[in-house]
């Protein structure tokens, strides 16, 4: 989801290393892999670093993980910041406080639940507050990410959330970057979830990421995700969506795309606001999905996390503001783990066994160690690359979009030094209470808070009472 962008019309289609045993997927008739929903809070307040935990970040409840996956969720997109992972440079030491809380969520997701945790730079193509240019740098990271779970054969790594305003050929060469980083680091069975430029939109995949179909992976397991919203912009900051019918027209040539190329995709980010003409909309892309799950493998919803107050998308348990609205709808469509495995052949090399720890400093957070067996889990067998995907990729001519009309929403502006663009909260109208939201892109609601509660920039399209 984007913080600010550029407008498209409508028209235009704009711890403890738990190992739980092999596993293989269960595929229903919906034909996903992989539901789940985002985990936020570890990223946010991305304008003040290193920050503080609990009051400027926060990482997920893993009771509330806990409720969706009984509900049937079967993934979890867990959002970081690299400035936060590694402070200093791409290059540098890790903090070790912050790697073991993200260890923490990943082991409880992986080990405890049984389920798959996609880890998430959420950076925009940014590190401190800047395009990254270095692509051995961004191998290096990659690769010291990758290191820490290379045993975990329920993690997927996304390279960096929607890179944007950026050289189409940078962002071909800093998705092989990341990819040829975390290879080398030994994790060679886990899939690699690739983005695109434009805020990874899959409306504007087809002409803008074409290049991408050039990636190439040892392992061969690159997934492209893409992200979707409903509203008129395709930016995710409106609770409007333009028709019902406009998530699975988004999508149309994005599966064109897919399925011309012999590539499999994945929506990392979806929404649509409580009301019924988005919720028919957000049924419709699902639908749509399930309906091409031989090139979709699956979603994740944006989001849930701890914090988030009244936030028009959240379906944090039990009282997000979309939980009860939408989680029926997204129950529809999860794996089903009470039908017939479906007969794929898998190309994953799961470990066995136990390996060693390695020490941490102090602040450790205790994770219970717990595999859980239950489920089984058969990975879908990607297309081999072409031996001409080697080839250096053909960049297509992108029509650049309208200079002259913007709109602020999900997008670096504030969050990264020197950014040109602010946010600022609307007019005061009335009170929020403790972790109410009470500003940013597009609020009407209450601007202050009730005392002794500051009104607080988490992103530019949420502040809140805190």
């Amino acid at each position: 989801m984007k913080f600010s962008n550029l407008i498209w019309a409508a028209s235009t289609v704009c711890l403890v290393r738990a190992l739980p045993k092999p596993n293989t997927i269960e595929k229903r008739s919906s034909g996903f892999y992989w539901l789940g929903c985002s985990q936020s809070g570890a990223e946010w307040a991305s304008n003040t670093i290193p920050g503080t935990l609990g009051s400027d970040y926060f990482w997920p409840n893993t009771s509330a993980i806990q409720v969706l996956k009984d509900g049937g969720a079967n993934i979890f997109r867990v959002p970081f910041l690299m400035e936060r992972l590694m402070p200093a440079s791409m290059t540098g030491k890790v903090d070790y406080a912050y790697m073991n809380a993200l260890r923490s969520t990943v082991t409880f997701i992986t080990g405890q639940l049984g389920a798959f945790a996609l880890i998430d730079p959420h950076n925009y193509g940014r590190y401190q507050g800047n395009i990254i240019t270095s692509t051995s740098d961004f191998e290096a990271f990659w690769k010291t990410v990758a290191g820490e779970f290379q045993l975990y054969d329920k993690v997927i790594f996304d390279t960096n959330n929607e890179y944007h305003d950026m050289d189409q050929t940078l962002v071909f060469n800093l998705n092989q970057a990341a990819i040829k980083g975390i290879r080398s680091a030994g994790a060679t069975t886990q899939y690699i979830f690739v983005e695109g430029n434009a805020w990874s939109g899959a409306w504007t995949w087809a002409s803008v990421n074409d290049n991408l179909k050039s990636l190439t992976d040892p392992s061969n397991k690159i997934v492209y995700e893409m992200h979707q919203y409903l509203d008129s912009d395709c930016s995710g900051t409106s609770p409007t969506c333009v028709n019902s019918t406009i998530g699975q027209d988004r999508v149309q040539s994005a599966t064109q795309w897919l399925r011309s190329n012999n590539k499999k995709g994945f929506i990392g980010e979806f929404a649509g606001g409580v009301n019924s003409v988005c919720q028919t909309a957000v049924d419709g892309l699902l639908s749509h999905l399930s309906s091409n799950s031989d090139v979709w493998l699956g979603a994740t919803w944006w989001a849930a996390g701890p914090k988030w107050g009244n936030y028009m998308f959240s379906i944090e348990p039990a009282d997000g503001s979309a939980y009860s609205y939408y989680f029926p709808i997204l129950e529809k469509y999860f794996v089903n783990g009470q039908t017939t495995p479906s007969t794929i052949p898998s190309s994953s090399i799961h470990p066995t066994g136990t390996t060693s720890i390695p020490s941490y400093p102090a602040n450790t957070m205790p994770v219970s160690s717990t595999s859980n067996t239950n489920h089984q889990y058969h990975m879908p067998t990607l297309s081999t690359t072409s031996s001409s995907a080697e080839a250096k990729p053909t960049i297509p001519a992108v029509s650049s979009p309208p200079s002259t009309v913007y709109a602020t929403g999900k997008s670096p502006a504030n969050e990264y030094p020197g950014s040109s663009r602010t946010t600022s909260p609307p007019v005061e109208t009335q009170v929020a209470q403790h972790y109410q939201q009470c500003g940013g892109t597009g609020w009407t609601g209450p601007t202050s808070c009730a005392s002794p509660c500051t009104c607080t920039l988490q992103n530019p399209y949420y502040w809140q009472c805190v």
